[in-house]
């Protein structure tokens, strides 16, 4: 990993202490930032401090642990010891609610956020008849078992998509799925990553991904660091790169997977997807499987975030158009399903019908 997005570790007080890589400032600099409470997280993950679903699921869950450390349990200066326990017990499990409204609200589209802070009450609820102490210890080994777990999915990820690949291509990829999107291997760099290993990558062609530039700023630089030979282009050349055959497959990532296989993930995907139908390339798209919601029938139920118009105004502080320019500037855009040739994620690929093979797939056993 070319540095470590998220570390999760306790101060000399014994205080647990979360280190958030600043991803606005590479390849430029290496600069943490230091959290010591869920509120500060939060405001990390609205500023972009740390992105990537896969990771920020991570960083959900790092969150709601330290959170549940900082929770001090008097409880009720009246009362017999039994009210006390129950009241402060009580206490716990709203403070945990209050943590998770917090967590969950900072990026809506991003299902991975909501998928860890759930799965941590989860975990607080089936041992609810446990003691705050015991409780605290727990939360943290899952946080610590959703990291690892997360890493041992990107390899398996990276694995199942490579298989996809049978001779030597030019792949075009989105955005930066690598480590610093996903605190573990990568998700569509990590099946990059391993089509290179095995002696089949010929050049990686990488957008830049405006507004917040994570292709150029993000994974060129973790191209580099892997010695893969990588092309950066600007958003609105890979239609002309396609059209005279330089890419052979589009591969990215995603945010989010409806029922049907509708995917939403960074603006400028639906583009690349038309794209590839239109000049029969594949598409794929790689993910975990947490990144799956069967909730939402279809992608017309995904919110897509809208964010400051000053991302799109200006570019590393410098101010490009008018200061009173009117700015649309949504953060992700919908590839409906029947553009998507497959689907991989760390059980297997998916390929249509998804309406099927999804809910077969997010109840497979790895």
């Amino acid at each position: 990993m070319t540095a470590e997005p998220i570390i999760l570790k306790k101060d000399r007080r014994d205080n647990y202490l979360i280190y958030i890589l600043d991803q606005r400032y590479l390849p430029g600099r290496k600069i943490y930032r230091t959290c010591r409470n869920y509120l500060q997280v939060a405001e990390c993950i609205k500023k972009m401090v740390i992105r990537g679903a896969p990771a920020l699921g991570v960083t959900a869950a790092f969150a709601v642990a330290q959170a549940i450390q900082n929770f001090r349990h008097g409880g009720s200066a009246s009362g017999t010891t039994k009210f006390k326990i129950e009241n402060s017990k009580k206490n716990f499990f709203v403070y945990l609610n209050k943590v998770s409204d917090a967590l969950t609200s900072t990026r809506p589209t991003a299902v991975n956020i909501s998928w860890a802070v759930e799965r941590m009450k989860k975990v607080a609820e089936r041992n609810s008849h446990l003691s705050i102490p015991e409780l605290k210890k727990i939360l943290v080994k899952e946080a610590e078992k959703i990291y690892e777990q997360n890493k041992n999915m990107d390899k398996r990820i990276a694995e199942n998509g490579a298989v996809l690949f049978k001779k030597k291509i030019n792949i075009l990829t989105h955005c930066n799925t690598g480590a610093l999107a996903t605190a573990g291997y990568g998700t569509a760099l990590g099946v990059i990553r391993e089509v290179f290993r095995q002696g089949k990558i010929g050049k990686v062609y990488v957008d830049e991904t405006r507004p917040y530039l994570q292709g150029a700023r993000l994974t060129m630089w973790e191209l580099e660091q892997e010695n893969i030979p990588a092309v950066l282009i600007c958003d609105n050349m890979a239609g002309y790169l396609i059209w005279k055959g330089e890419i052979n497959a589009v591969i990215v990532g995603a945010d989010r997977i409806a029922g049907n296989g509708d995917t939403a993930n960074k603006i400028g995907t639906y583009s690349l997807a038309v794209l590839a139908k239109e000049h029969n390339l594949p598409f794929y798209i790689a993910a975990p499987s947490s990144s799956i919601d069967l909730s939402i029938p279809s992608g017309k139920g995904i919110k897509i975030e809208e964010r400051n118009p000053n991302e799109v105004k200006y570019i590393q502080g410098k101010l490009v158009t008018l200061k009173n320019a009117q700015v649309c500037n949504p953060t992700f855009d919908i590839t409906p399903a029947e553009y998507i040739t497959a689907i991989v994620t760390e059980k297997g690929v998916i390929r249509p019908s998804y309406l099927k093979n999804l809910k077969l797939h997010t109840n497979k056993h790895e």
